[in-house]
């Protein structure tokens, strides 16, 4: 399907066909591409179909980069199609486990949302921001809707405003305000007569879609290119030109932490980080019919990565893993003050 194809003109069972093929000839991006397949048959409204996929997906979780994503949206689309159940217990079952990613954490909390558990779904809005962004300054893209959400429903109980609250406001960007946007009583104003409170409300969804369209402008990360050390070495035994760009792994390492900082400080969101193999590296150079010598290829690689899914997410939470592998606490790795 091509990016400016229509919504209404997609036919989603086709493409949920043409993508479980394309993972079949691709099985190291097998995982994001059923996911996609996968909302194309809930869109397509064939939702035990999408189960099967998800649980195709599950029946080898120690293979899934992110399973309980699987998992949370196994259960939001079960709940759709009333195995509520079923749903219930995922849902239990992943707050339990306490995910580190905060995808997982949002669907469920907006699926809680949409049945109108709004408790339930406060709770878990709440359970994820206590997790994910204690004691953290800046909180990353991802998390952003969970601090939207929870202000949402927070809203909708009609809930004072608390210190999460006060930083969903600061990071939300539009020129109508979060408690605006939020507002329980915006639905009487969609059938008033009155024309100020229309145009009112014509603005506010205004600036909706244009935090919608925002978000969907950037479906991945701005993705920085990491080798690990064995896959470097490989890469500059192959190809030693490549020396000027990578003068060691240390010094590669350290370029790496400080891109990112400084892309974040110059204010654009959502930054990855994708790690690269000299096989695939190799691979995308002959589809591009350019020499892997070629350093202009990095960038275009790094990006296409991040297309087919690849990202982790920068920055790491301060007591997760760094990035880089060694498996040291973020905090003391690359993501301490003087990294």
């Amino acid at each position: 399907m091509r990016p400016d194809t229509p919504a209404e003109n997609v036919d989603h069972t086709a493409e949920a066909a043409r993508l479980e093929r394309t993972a079949g000839l691709y099985p190291e991006d097998a995982e994001a591409l059923l996911l996609r397949a996968a909302a194309h048959l809930e869109l397509a409204d064939a939702r035990p179909a999408a189960t099967a996929l998800y649980d195709r997906l599950l029946a080898a979780p120690d293979k899934l980069e992110n399973a309980p994503l699987v998992r949370a949206l196994k259960a939001s689309n079960l709940w759709e199609y009333d195995h509520e159940a079923e749903a219930r217990a995922i849902i239990d079952g992943l707050r339990t486990t306490a995910p580190r990613d905060p995808a997982p954490w949002v669907i469920i909390a907006e699926s809680l949302e949409s049945h109108d558990e709004l408790e339930a779904a406060h709770d878990t809005f709440t359970e994820a921001a206590t997790l994910l962004l204690t004691d953290v300054q800046e909180p990353p893209y991802a998390t952003h809707p969970l601090l939207y959400g929870r202000h949402r429903v927070r809203r909708m109980l009609g809930l004072p405003h608390d210190d999460w609250d006060a930083r969903a406001d600061t990071l939300h960007s539009s020129s109508v305000s979060l408690d605006e946007l939020h507002d329980p009583k915006r639905v009487w104003s969609l059938g008033s007569d009155n024309p100020q409170e229309l145009e009112a409300e014509i603005s506010r969804l205004r600036a909706e879609l244009g935090a919608y369209r925002e978000a969907l402008s950037r479906p991945f990360p701005v993705a920085v290119l990491h080798w690990p050390a064995a896959e470097l070495a490989e890469l500059l035994s192959a190809y030693p030109d490549l020396a000027t760009e990578y003068p060691s792994h240390p010094a590669h390492l350290s370029t790496i932490e400080s891109s990112l900082r400084e892309l974040s400080t110059s204010g654009t969101p959502n930054l990855g980080i994708v790690t690269g193999t000299v096989p695939s590296y190799e691979a995308f150079a002959a589809s591009e019919g350019t020499s892997p010598a070629d350093t202009t290829l990095l960038p275009q690689y790094a990006t296409t990565l991040a297309a087919r899914g690849r990202a982790l997410a920068w920055p790491p939470q301060q007591r997760g893993e760094c990035w880089c592998g060694v498996g040291t606490v973020y905090a003391e790795c690359h993501g301490g003050s003087e990294a």
